[in-house]
């Protein structure tokens, strides 16, 4: 019994390495990259812009989204968490310094259409952003191609079309 289950252990570890070798081979100097495309122009900010942004809608990583984005426009988001308490309210971007420059950027970045304007000297933030429930982070493009996926990938065999596209990172 001994030496008949070795011999069946031996034959599937050659199998998964005849599959491994031979997925690696079939790339032959093929390469598949994703195509280039041209990022949207970001926000003339005027100096450091700091800003706060505040989960209002009670779903879980809200802020951490906005922050993500913010940051990568060039924003300085010093803090982001949730607002007390929970509200149905719209999503809104609030001016805390008087410039309402800075605060339609962070708007625009964030795809929220409302901002106000309400300086408050106490905080030490330029722009308070305060997400709703309804809030979800524009996406880049509507008719961005993704990358294709070789003809091996066992995701495309076996989870059809949606499983053939690029997973995207889900927020923490």
């Amino acid at each position: 019994m001994g030496k008949r289950l070795r011999t069946l252990a031996f034959a599937v570890v050659l199998v998964g390495v005849g599959l491994f070798l031979g997925s690696a081979l079939s790339q032959g100097g093929r390469r598949v990259e994703a195509p280039v495309l041209p990022l949207p122009p970001l926000p003339k900010l005027p100096g450091r812009v700091r800003v706060e942004v505040l989960n209002a809608g009670g779903r879980p990583g809200l802020a951490r989204q906005a922050t993500e984005a913010l940051r990568e426009a060039g924003f300085d988001v010093v803090y982001y968490g949730n607002a007390e308490p929970f509200t149905p309210d719209s999503s809104v971007v609030v001016d805390r310094v008087g410039r309402l420059e800075p605060a339609r950027a962070a708007a625009d970045v964030l795809g929220i259409r409302q901002v106000r304007s309400l300086p408050d000297s106490n905080l030490y933030v330029d722009v308070t952003v305060r997400l709703g429930p309804e809030w979800s982070l524009p996406s880049p493009s509507a008719g961005e191609d993704e990358r294709p996926r070789p003809w091996w990938d066992l995701r495309r065999l076996f989870g059809g079309p949606e499983a053939s596209r690029t997973p995207q990172p889900q927020p923490r």
